[in-house]
């Protein structure tokens, strides 16, 4: 199964529940904590251009924010990319 790493932060909803939707698909996503180091939020920023969390990758696929991942779920894309 490919790798998910998930920059995240404690009080993210969307966090939360882009968790709850890998989870049902037995993924256990690696997460970064933006809130608890400075350094990883600023390196997500570089990364992916975008200053809101989750982002998401599939491997080393950008997926972007739960909105995107739950919209491969919805075209049925999602099991494919895991």
């Amino acid at each position: 199964m490919t790798t998910v790493t998930m920059y995240t932060s404690s009080a993210c909803g969307y966090c939360s529940a882009a968790k709850k939707l890998l989870a049902q698909k037995g993924v256990t996503p690696v997460e970064i904590a933006v809130d608890a180091d400075r350094s990883r939020f600023t390196e997500m920023m570089a990364k992916t251009g975008r200053r809101t969390v989750p982002q998401i990758y599939i491997g080393d696929h950008h997926v972007g924010g739960f909105d995107d991942l739950y919209a491969l779920h919805s075209q049925g894309k999602l099991d494919a990319m895991l």
